[in-house]
C-alpha cells in the first residue's frame, strides 16, 4: 500500500520539476547577456531619486541579471539616439566581457534599440520594444500638423530641462528631428532602412528572429488606470486622436515588433515602465513583473 502511494505521488512531483521557475526563484532573471534599458522621448536614467524605469533595474538584478541603464538624447532622431546607444553598448561589452546585449527599449527607445540591432546585429542578442511607436504615433502627427513651431519649441525646452536635471552630458537635443522620427511618415522611412522585426501587415507580428537577433514586444491599451496618477488625465486626452486601442501615446498595432507577448495590458504609456513612481493599475500584473518575465523568457532561449 505504501509503495503504491509513493509511486503515484512521484508522478506529479516529477512533473513539477519541469514547470517554469516562479518569478521569485533565485536566478530567475539571470540572462546570458547583459540587459540594457533604453528610455524614450523626454526620458532619462534618473531625475534625482526617481528612475525612468522605476524599480525595474533592481528587480531584475535581484534575480541575477546584469542590468545597465543608458542615457541618450531626450529629444532627437532615432538614428542619432541609436548612434549614442551604440557607443554605450560598446562600452558595456568592453566592461563586462560579454559578446552581446539584450536591448529593452520603451517608447522611442524601441526604434533606438532597433537601429543598433540593424547596423550591428553581431552585438545584439535580442530587442524588446515596450510601447514602442514602431509605425509612428498619431500624437506626433497631430503636433507636427497643428502647430509645428510651438510644439517644437516646447519639446526642445522640455528636453533641455530634462538633460540638465538628470545630470546629462549636454547631449544634443533636436525636437524637430524627434517629432519627425515619431511621425507615421518618419517611421515609415526609418522602417525602410531598418525593417528587422517590423510587421509587414497592419496589425500582425513581425519576424521573431532576423539576422540572428530575436525580436519581442508588449504594450498596454488603457490610457486611464489609476485616479491617483496625475498623468492619466493627459494620456486620456491624447488617446482621443487614435481611432482604436492605444496606451495614450502609441496604438497597440504600432507597438507590435517581432513576437508580440501581449498588447492588451491594462496599462498606459507610463505604467509600462512603472511610472508615475509605481502608481499603476492595481488590478493588472505589475510592470516590474512583466520585465522580470521577459528576462526569464530570454534566459530560456539561452540569451
Amino acid at each position: 500500500m505504501k509503495q503504491a502511494f509513493w509511486k503515484y505521488l512521484a508522478i506529479p512531483l516529477a512533473a513539477l520539476a519541469f514547470l517554469p521557475a516562479p518569478s521569485w526563484a533565485a536566478g530567475y532573471t539571470q540572462t546570458k547577456y547583459p540587459i540594457v534599458l533604453v528610455h524614450g522621448l523626454f526620458g532619462f536614467d534618473k531625475l534625482g531619486p526617481v528612475e525612468y524605469f522605476y524599480g525595474i533595474p533592481a528587480a531584475l538584478r535581484s534575480g541575477g541579471a546584469s542590468v545597465h541603464v543608458t542615457s541618450v538624447s531626450a529629444a532627437n532622431s532615432s538614428e542619432v539616439r541609436g548612434e549614442q546607444l551604440l557607443s554605450q553598448v560598446r562600452r558595456i561589452l568592453a566592461a563586462t566581457g560579454a559578446a552581446k546585449v539584450n536591448l529593452i527599449g520603451h517608447s522611442q527607445g524601441s526604434p533606438t534599440a532597433r537601429y543598433v540591432a540593424s547596423v550591428r546585429p553581431d552585438l545584439v542578442a535580442s530587442v524588446t520594444g515596450v510601447g514602442g511607436p514602431n509605425k509612428g504615433s498619431k500624437v506626433a502627427d497631430v503636433l507636427i500638423g497643428a502647430a509645428p513651431n510651438v510644439s517644437e519649441a516646447i519639446a526642445k525646452a522640455l528636453a533641455s530641462l530634462i538633460d540638465f536635471l538628470s545630470g546629462g552630458a549636454g547631449l544634443p537635443q533636436n525636437a524637430h528631428a524627434a517629432l519627425t522620427s515619431l511621425s507615421s511618415a518618419g517611421s515609415l522611412a526609418f522602417n525602410s532602412r531598418h525593417p528587422e522585426g517590423v510587421p509587414t501587415t497592419a496589425c500582425g507580428e513581425g519576424a521573431h528572429q532576423a539576422r540572428g537577433v530575436y525580436y519581442f514586444s508588449w504594450s498596454g491599451n488603457q490610457p486611464r488606470t489609476n485616479i491617483l496618477d496625475g498623468n492619466d488625465a493627459l494620456l486620456a486626452l491624447t488617446s482621443l486622436v487614435f481611432p482604436g486601442a492605444n496606451d495614450g501615446l502609441v496604438s497597440t498595432c504600432s507597438s507590435h515588433l517581432g513576437r508580440v507577448i501581449r498588447d492588451d495590458y491594462a496599462m498606459n504609456h507610463l505604467d509600462e515602465v512603472n511610472q508615475l513612481v509605481g502608481i499603476v493599475n492595481l488590478f493588472e500584473t505589475s510592470p516590474v513583473t512583466v520585465f522580470r518575465q521577459q528576462a526569464n523568457r530570454l534566459q530560456g532561449l539561452g540569451l
